[in-house]
């Protein structure tokens, strides 16, 4: 017979197991479409998606320059919102300064934006793809292609994160 907390211990164990198994893999990337869109999942808040954005964007150098919750300006405006509404930036100077001094225009789609918005009773997380939005600047270097993709892989790591209520 097990000791009781060795069975307590071992319940805990099996349901974080569970638990984390219950969790969706990320969506494929469909190459043909600009945003990429991930659902968060059930239990996890809106002041957990914007920490753990925060928190995963600290842990990979990039900045946040720039909170746009336009939500809040619609429902100013007298209509009828319901739920988060709004667009945070996210930047690497470093791995964008690789796009930017070969490519300038790059500059129009940076920094990259994540919109966090409620359809339906979830929140969702939506990216503007950089690879993507690259294929927009005729003859942009091999290297721009790269910095561009390890960004938008960075992104989605952070949505990964953001998701799950990680920090």
């Amino acid at each position: 017979m097990m000791p009781f907390m060795s069975r307590v211990i071992l319940v805990f164990l099996l349901l974080a197991i569970t638990c984390a198994q219950a969790v969706e893999p990320l969506p494929p990337v469909n190459p043909e479409s600009a945003l990429y869109i991930v659902k968060v999942e059930p239990g996890v808040s809106y002041d957990d998606v914007v920490t753990s954005l925060k928190s995963a964007a600290e842990g990979k150098n990039f900045v946040s320059p720039a909170f746009f919750p336009i939500g809040d300006h619609i429902r100013e405006r007298g209509l009828p919102l319901q739920g988060v509404l709004e667009v945070r930036t996210y930047c690497s100077l470093g791995i964008g300064a690789e796009i930017l001094l070969e490519t300038p225009e790059f500059a129009a789609f940076a920094p990259c934006r994540i919109a966090i918005y409620e359809k339906q009773g979830a929140f969702y997380l939506a990216l503007d793809r950089p690879t993507y939005a690259l294929r927009h600047i005729p003859n942009h270097s091999p290297k721009a292609a790269q910095a561009a993709q390890q960004i938008e892989e960075t992104l989605i790591w952070m949505l990964d994160k953001a998701r799950k209520g990680e920090i």
